[in-house]
């Protein structure tokens, strides 16, 4: 019981503290003519997943806090499997602050004339680098850093790189419309965070709160998280789903994955939504 207590009180921070400090963020991108025209041509703010990180920062210090000092059933009595928990919470942070910085440099200077995984490395083979390149490179280097240092041995390395550079770009599929990636996302997240077991079920917590408090200002199209925000909920998912679960189940997430990278690679995504009408209901529901 007192575990659930400790993670309603990340929760209640996450969201508290993540939806009084959006228009403050918000006031900033504009400011900084951070803006860009949405899909209606309309100009928003883009790059506001930087929204997330504050609640992040300041919940993992008290996470970090309760484990290392035994507090709430968080941790163990054993303190070396305390110091294994914390490094295992430092790759989940470092992970998400590696994809906040490739995210804000691809929403601040990224060329839209290039898209998908497949055009980032033919400019790539062709001497150019893009923005959307680099991105898809530096995550597949923090998904390998990551990797190393959670895997034993070399196909858990490599099946492991690739769930978290795949997850890392998913968000970045589905983050065409408003609140379409969020959806995703917690239809993702959530069960992760019931399945979850031991100490890393209280990660999801470190971010969905976060999520929650700024959907509607996605929703509404009154907002753009841009990749500074999809590529850390992407991210996100892919660490979790390596420390947390099974060859099997990673395994089967890591198919799902490369089978929606071929699909979007051929066909539009949004397009495939508009022709499934409870695809499309989801996808309205809310704006």
């Amino acid at each position: 019981m007192s575990q659930y207590i400790f993670h309603a009180i990340l929760f209640a921070l996450g969201f508290l503290g993540t939806y009084f400090m959006i228009p403050l963020f918000k006031s900033m991108l504009v400011n900084g003519n951070v803006i860009r025209p949405n899909y209606k041509n309309e100009m928003i703010p883009v790059g506001m997943g930087i929204v997330f990180l504050p609640m992040i920062i300041i919940n993992s210090i008290i996470l970090g806090f309760v484990t290392l000092n035994n507090i709430w059933f968080v941790s163990s009595s054993n303190y070396n499997l305390n110091i294994v928990w914390l490094l295992c919470l430092a790759l989940y942070i470092f992970s998400i602050m590696a994809m906040f910085f490739a995210g804000a440099l691809d929403d601040l200077i990224g060329n839209r004339n290039v898209s998908g995984l497949k055009g980032h490395f033919k400019s790539l083979f062709k001497g150019e680098l893009t923005t959307g390149g680099f991105k898809a490179l530096f995550g597949g280097f923090v998904g390998l850093v990551v990797s190393v240092c959670i895997s034993s041995s070399i196909v858990d390395i490599i099946v492991n790189t690739l769930i978290i550079a795949l997850s890392t770009n998913l968000m970045n599929l589905f983050d065409l419309r408003p609140g379409r990636a969020i959806k995703a996302y917690l239809v993702i997240m959530i069960p992760i965070y019931i399945t979850l077991t031991g100490y890393t079920k209280v990660f999801p917590l470190l971010i969905l709160p976060n999520v929650l408090a700024y959907f509607n200002t996605d929703l509404k199209a009154r907002g753009m998280m841009g990749d500074t925000g999809s590529n850390v909920l992407g991210i996100s998912i892919g660490v979790l789903m390596a420390l947390g679960y099974g060859i099997k189940v990673r395994l089967a997430w890591l198919v799902f994955l490369i089978l929606m990278h071929l699909i979007t690679e051929k066909f539009s995504l949004t397009k495939i939504i508009e022709k499934n009408r409870v695809l499309k209901f989801i996808d309205n529901l809310g704006r």
